[in-house]
C-alpha cells in the first residue's frame, strides 16, 4: 500500500487504520509491509508520538 507523503495525511490514515483494523502499530506495519521506524520518524518530525497504550499517534 502506498501511504501518503504529506505528514498530516499520513497521521490521519495511520490513526484511522489503527482504530478500525489493527491492534498495534507492529501489526499494521507487518500487514502493509511498511517500515515501522519510517512511520514513527516521519510523524515525530512534525510533533506526533505513538502511544501503544491508546494505539494511536498524538
Amino acid at each position: 500500500m502506498e501511504l501518503p507523503k504529506d505528514p498530516m495525511m499520513l497521521f490521519s490514515v495511520i490513526n484511522m487504520k489503527l482504530r478500525d483494523n489493527y491492534s498495534s502499530l507492529d501489526e499494521l506495519c507487518d500487514d502493509l509491509h511498511v517500515d515501522k521506524n519510517d512511520i514513527i520518524n516521519q510523524l515525530q518530525a512534525v510533533g506526533f508520538e505513538y502511544s501503544p497504550e491508546y494505539n494511536k499517534f498524538w
